[in-house]
């Protein structure tokens, strides 16, 4: 890769852009095109989350709690990515999310519903969002399985006063260890003949694979490589957390579950508070790698990287439902956020995660060549099958709720310790609660987002992520500012209508 500069001057390099006193959005920069000498199939993504965290993939799943909980922990380390499971919860519920998606390697979670022959289904609703429920001799998931009644079997079935020991299929079970991925399960299925696999681990049915789950999978774009997975053999789970004292309690839960890495979470990261947990964390588990933020500025970076951090989390203001620029007058825009920030932690070799403002794979483009290392999406992902809560139909669109971590709704169950307001008397919002439309699977439209990302990266010329960033700081890579004209002719216009597809 040839980094001499173009002989020819053409558009800015970023160290020029960036220092002219105006703070750019995503939206607001494009990237002038280089040279191509390689396929896209050749982009190599690969990057890491913080210091010692690799992933082949540099997409992370935001700790919101209407984003990333097990189902969406097991599908992003599927991908080769990772989730960071939110702190919205008891420390020990959090714990439990942790080894939910730790305790399988599929990418799909069942959760599935346990009861004693003895026992009566009351509606479809006792099924949850399981296609069976397990018949146990206690109930639980350790103790033998004895039959199981499909959703079909109870609908069927005339008399709704029955036990479900009187109209259970019995079980000759078919389980497989926890360790086993789809093309294992699936060929199981094959040899058995059966419908569902139980998942096993230390004794323990921890989740079903049914053949219509493999059937599905196999539909969606193939899976690149094994996954995000650890030392332990297991996926690769992260977590957020404060830094209050009753944080370190909660460190502690996370720890005993395997977590990969933490992020602490606060909205303006450059605090004593912080500063102190860093210090804390690196002390009592010194192999345990953190990500520090939120920060926007080289001053803010500086101080958390002096204090040890593995990993800076970049914006302040810029998700689709925050409002803290709105409110507060302090954030930054994220593109030049971005770039402030990794100019100075890539000197220490700590990683940047860009957070908010990813609305499109270009945005995701602009992030990583700025000098990210991953990009961190919520409302990118929030409309997923695998995102928390249940669809709903708003005016004939099929929706998921989304809010944000600043929102009042979100506050009361305790998120408001992220923007310091956790003993304040008077709560100040700075989120809002909103909707986002359904986009299916993670584990359908991520792949496609990932080809256009290497589009992009070939377009610029740069076939890995750090060639983009040496491309970048040895000032080849050359970017101008986009007139609000620009912008709207950079896009879909001039048409009556049309159908936007990505795929």
């Amino acid at each position: 890769m040839d980094f001499t500069p173009p002989p020819i001057e053409d558009g800015f390099t970023a160290e020029k852009l960036f220092n002219q006193g105006f703070s750019y959005t995503y939206d607001d920069v494009i990237f002038l095109p280089h040279y191509i000498d390689f396929p896209a199939e050749a982009v190599d993504l690969s990057s890491r989350i913080s210091r010692n965290v690799p992933l082949s993939v540099p997409f992370v799943a935001s700790p919101m709690d209407t984003v990333s909980e097990s189902a969406m922990g097991a599908a992003m380390a599927s991908l080769g990515a990772i989730a960071i499971i939110h702190s919205n919860i008891s420390p020990a519920t959090q714990a439990a999310v942790i080894r939910s998606a730790k305790s399988r390697r599929v990418p799909i979670l069942s959760h599935p519903v346990f009861l004693p022959p003895s026992a009566y289904i009351d509606s479809l609703d006792d099924f949850a969002d399981s296609p069976f429920i397990l018949v146990t001799e206690s109930g639980n998931s350790k103790s033998k399985l004895l039959g199981y009644v499909s959703k079909e079997d109870y609908t069927n079935q005339s008399d709704k006063s029955l036990k479900v020991r009187d109209y259970m299929a019995p079980s000759t079970p078919v389980t497989v260890p926890w360790s086993h991925d789809l093309k294992e399960i699936d060929k199981v299925l094959e040899e058995k003949k059966a419908n569902f696999v139980g998942l096993v681990k230390d004794n323990e049915m921890v989740d079903v694979v049914t053949k219509d789950d493999v059937e599905k999978v196999k539909g969606y774009p193939k899976l690149a490589g094994p996954g995000s997975v650890g030392a332990d053999g297991e996926w690769m789970v992260g977590a957020a957390i404060g830094t209050r004292e009753q944080d370190k309690e909660r460190l502690e839960h996370l720890v005993k579950a395997g977590v990969n890495v933490v992020i602490l979470d606060s909205s303006q990261g450059n605090s004593s508070y912080q500063l102190e947990m860093i210090k804390y964390v690196k002390k009592v588990y010194p192999e345990l790698d953190v990500v520090g933020g939120n920060v926007v500025t080289m001053y803010q970076a500086e101080n958390l990287i002096q204090a040890g951090v593995d990993g800076l989390r970049v914006g302040m203001g810029s998700g689709s439902i925050c409002t803290t620029q709105e409110v507060c007058a302090v954030g930054r825009g994220q593109a030049t956020a971005v770039y402030k920030v990794a100019s100075i932690a890539y000197k220490s070799g700590v990683p940047v995660i860009a957070d908010g403002g990813i609305s499109n794979s270009g945005h995701i483009v602009k992030a990583l060549s700025l000098g990210a290392s991953t990009v961190m999406m919520g409302s990118f992902l929030a409309g997923s099958n695998e995102a928390p809560g249940a669809y709903e139909y708003q005016n004939g669109q099929r929706v998921k709720k989304y809010r944000g971590m600043g929102s009042l709704e979100a506050m009361t169950k305790g998120s408001d310790q992220r923007y310091l307001g956790d003993t304040a008397k008077l709560k100040i919002a700075q989120g809002v609660v909103g909707a986002v439309k359904d986009k299916g699977s993670v584990l359908k439209f991520l792949p496609y987002t990932m080809q256009a990302v290497k589009q992009g990266f070939q377009d610029i010329g740069a076939n890995s992520l750090q060639s983009a960033h040496d491309l970048l700081r040895s000032k080849v890579l050359r970017l101008e500012v986009r007139t609000g004209a620009a912008q709207v002719e950079g896009g879909i216009h001039g048409l009556v209508s049309y159908e936007k597809k990505y795929f």
